[in-house]
């Protein structure tokens, strides 16, 4: 079905470097490939935009989030752990938050923040354990919960082992009886293909994850490069379609955005300030842009997050 589903724009098709393929090397491609995308200007009659953006009926700020770490432990000088502090930039910048793999313990110390907070679960093999954490985040106030579809295989071509934890498949009856588990939003996170955005829909989910989780599929593609598709394919549903991968700056998020994303998420770009600096880091980086976008926005003649046209960009 994935063939049928024609992109209204084909991306960039010149000066895509060589990588090994290598998870590392993903942010190289994703580079190069939101770098070949170029804007046109329309410029008159373009107002100042309003960034304010409602994700499953909520209002939030701006449509760039925060991303779904994990791990990030090492306490900082106010006590803070960084999973907390980035939680409490979202809650001051009105803006929604992730988390990933994190014990029921851990993520109600995020949800003690007060943000508006998506839970993205591991698909264990034990299926005991993500419908018990889906029951936590029901319970305990989160804005929606999900799973992260792509991580079940291990560089050695078996399952995935994280933190001694055995990983297994995700099947489509698996995310239906996922779904059905949740009385909040429920997000499949990973989603690289028309195909899975289909059976993510099939399934009931109420959004998708564009995403490779930086570079977990050897030489996958861009998450930008399959969105136009993606949208089309979901055209008259109410499946709310997210975004990452490489954003660094928000004319990154404003490619991603008018290439078919509903919501961004920006993960390395603000992982150095907020080891760094804390909550003000985060709040300073993501402040500055969403001043980027707002220009960028302003320069296309768009005015509203829900404006976005991707007929303004152009590829190489």
């Amino acid at each position: 079905m994935s063939e049928e589903v024609k992109s209204p724009w084909p991306g960039p098709k010149g000066l895509i470097p060589v990588t090994s393929g290598k998870a590392e090397d993903a942010n190289v491609y994703n580079r190069a490939y939101l770098d070949g995308i170029h804007v046109e200007m329309r410029v008159i009659d373009s107002v100042e935009p309003n960034l304010e953006t409602e994700i499953f009926g909520e209002k939030f700020s701006s449509p760039i989030m925060t991303p779904a770490f994990s791990h990030l432990n090492k306490v900082g000088t106010d006590g803070k752990r960084p999973m907390v502090q980035y939680a409490d930039a979202a809650k001051q910048l009105n803006m929604v938050n992730w988390v990933g793999m994190e014990s029921n313990e851990n993520f109600q110390e995020v949800l003690d923040s007060d943000a508006r907070t998506i839970r993205i679960i591991k698909p264990f093999m034990d299926h005991e354990m993500i419908l018990d954490q889906i029951k936590y985040a029901n319970e305990h106030g989160a804005f929606a919960v999900g799973i992260d579809i792509d991580h079940i295989a291990g560089t050695d071509g078996k399952y995935d082992v994280v933190d001694k934890i055995p990983l297994g498949p995700v099947t489509l009856e698996d995310l239906k009886t996922y779904v059905k588990a949740s009385k909040i939003p429920f997000i499949a996170k990973g989603v690289l293909s028309v195909q899975d955005a289909l059976k993510a829909k099939e399934a009931g989910c109420a959004g998708i994850m564009v995403s490779h989780h930086h570079g977990r599929i050897p030489f996958g593609i861009a998450p930008v490069q399959i969105l136009p598709r993606i949208k089309e394919a979901l055209k008259g549903s109410n499946v709310k379609i997210f975004a990452d991968g490489s954003i660094e700056s928000g004319y990154d998020a404003y490619k991603l955005l008018a290439a078919g994303a509903d919501a961004v998420s920006v993960g390395r770009a603000i992982l150095a300030p907020l080891l760094k600096d804390g909550t003000p880091g985060v709040i300073a980086k993501v402040e500055k842009m969403n001043q980027q976008l707002s220009e960028l926005m302003m320069y296309t003649g768009i005015s509203d997050t829900s404006s976005f046209d991707i007929s303004v960009l152009y590829s190489l």
